[in-house]
């Protein structure tokens, strides 16, 4: 991906947030475990992640700052794409888009979903509109989970990126009304759907990112759907559990997500995405 020199956003920050109550949505691959905890249990998850916290020294307010890294430019040029992209497409409908804040953080951080340890990986809060962004997670994602490429990354901040538009769409507020009427099972089958869409949506970010920006290099769409299946639910419960539980999926299988990423970025809309009304995901 073409980034170096490019406009960064503007709308970031570093160290810590208040902290409130909610679920955030996303999350890296210990945060499938962690819906898990909420999802199969109802047991808040962010008191799960406060222990580890807790366990791992003083954070809050002696947190350090994070170092202006070329991993931190370079998610600021992705951050501010994102903008200029949603910015663009929903004029185009009539609507008016809101930035998220992209917010670094390291260890640890306090947010309006509760807290969170790096454990979970990137993450959006609907409570604050904010997307969370431990560095660190990106060399995790190349050297543990084999995604290795800046696009990969760009992938992950554009999927998170991705719940900020469902959140200003209402979609978000449904799937809390849903979580209300429904049980576990039926709810966890609605997170997966919520998370193919956010897929697709990043995959639409990249068709923008080819053909309105021109900034991708070849091999950047396979980066993406490299990543998309190296974090299917299935390849990691395989990889951690031994065996695959689809009725626990709360993301998507890989193919799932690499058939979503793939269709935003083939189509560049945004009206092709209603995964919840799909019959057949794949």
């Amino acid at each position: 991906m073409q980034w170096f020199g490019r406009r960064e956003s503007s709308n970031t920050e570093d160290g810590s947030a208040s902290g409130g109550r909610g679920i955030a949505l996303g999350g890296g691959v210990i945060g499938i475990i962690a819906a898990a905890i909420y999802y199969f249990t109802g047991v808040d998850p962010s008191a799960v992640l406060n222990g580890l916290q807790q366990g791992g020294g003083q954070q809050g307010n002696n947190q350090e700052v994070v170092a202006n890294t070329k991993e931190k430019k370079f998610a600021k040029v992705v951050f501010a794409d994102t903008e200029d992209v949603w910015n663009k497409l929903f004029s185009d409908m009539g609507r008016t888009y809101e930035d998220p804040t992209l917010h670094f953080y390291q260890e640890a951080v306090n947010t309006a979903c509760g807290t969170a340890g790096a454990e979970v990986g990137p993450f959006y809060c609907p409570g604050d509109q904010k997307v969370y962004l431990d560095l660190s997670f990106f060399k995790e994602l190349s050297d543990k989970f084999g995604a290795a490429g800046d696009f990969a990354q760009a992938y992950v901040i554009a999927h998170e990126v991705g719940h900020h538009v469902q959140y200003l769409l209402g979609v978000s507020q449904k799937m809390d009304q849903a979580r209300q009427q429904l049980s576990k099972e039926e709810y966890n089958k609605l997170s997966v759907k919520l998370e193919l869409q956010a897929d697709f949506y990043a995959g639409v970010w990249a068709y923008y990112e080819k053909n309105l920006k021109n900034v991708l290099d070849p091999g950047d769409i396979e980066e993406a759907l490299n990543a998309a299946h190296q974090i299917g639910d299935d390849r990691l419960q395989k990889e951690f559990q031994g065996e695959v539980h689809p009725d626990s999926f709360t993301h998507g299988s890989s193919a799932q997500r690499m058939y979503w990423f793939k269709k935003g970025y083939e189509t560049g809309d945004p009206k092709q995405g209603n995964t919840f009304a799909a019959a057949d995901l794949e």
